[in-house]
């Protein structure tokens, strides 16, 4: 069967982001951005996820970790929609809740490869550690990037943090929970005949 994989060049006056994407992978990364935290959690995305993925990503961190971060997010969903193709046989939606010490957090029915984009963001707390920084990344921005992915991916995702006190375990929350759902939006199902929409297109 086929491999599903992408390769996504994006270049602005801001970023430059070369990012490679295997579907039907074992979880391995190799991705620098010049931000560490950032690094770290989409390594954990690729590991948990089963996608190999692979970023080279500068941009103008000296003013703002938001044009890289975000533009991460974009490149990745346009390598979702390269790689699933037609979507033919496919799960569609996936779903995953996951703890992190006193962190629980949940993408509820929460992925659907619907070709509609939309994002729902709730998390405890948000307000209060949103202006931290982990590694050089500011935690607000992982709502930007869940922003630019979920638009660039054409799928509806629900993000919802339950609970939780240390910004980095809802931060490494978050990126698993997407993870697991990824993986089960993607896995092929041999069941699944055509698209899997009564309308017949996504």
């Amino acid at each position: 069967m086929k491999k599903r994989t992408a390769k996504i060049q994006r270049v602005t006056s801001e970023t430059q982001i070369n990012l490679g994407l295997g579907i039907d992978g074992s979880g391995k990364a190799d991705v620098q951005t010049g931000l560490p935290f950032f690094d770290h959690m989409l390594t954990l995305l690729a590991k948990h996820s089963l996608c190999d993925l692979k970023i080279r990503a500068t941009g103008d961190l000296a003013v703002d970790g938001h044009h890289l971060v975000e533009d991460v997010g974009i490149a990745l969903g346009q390598a979702f929609v390269q790689a699933l193709g037609d979507k033919r046989g496919i799960r569609r939606y996936g779903w995953a809740l996951v703890p992190m010490d006193e962190t629980l957090a949940q993408c509820r029915i929460a992925l659907d490869f619907s070709n509609r984009p939309y994002l729902v963001f709730t998390a405890k707390n948000w307000k209060q550690i949103a202006g931290l920084e982990l590694g050089k990344l500011r935690v607000g921005l992982v709502r930007e990037f869940l922003q630019g992915f979920a638009n660039e991916a054409r799928c509806n995702l629900h993000v919802d943090v339950l609970r939780g006190d240390e910004p980095h375990h809802v931060v490494e929350a978050i990126f698993k929970a997407l993870a697991k759902a990824i993986d089960q939006a993607c896995q092929r199902d041999s069941r699944v005949k055509g698209l899997p929409s009564t309308k017949g297109k996504l």
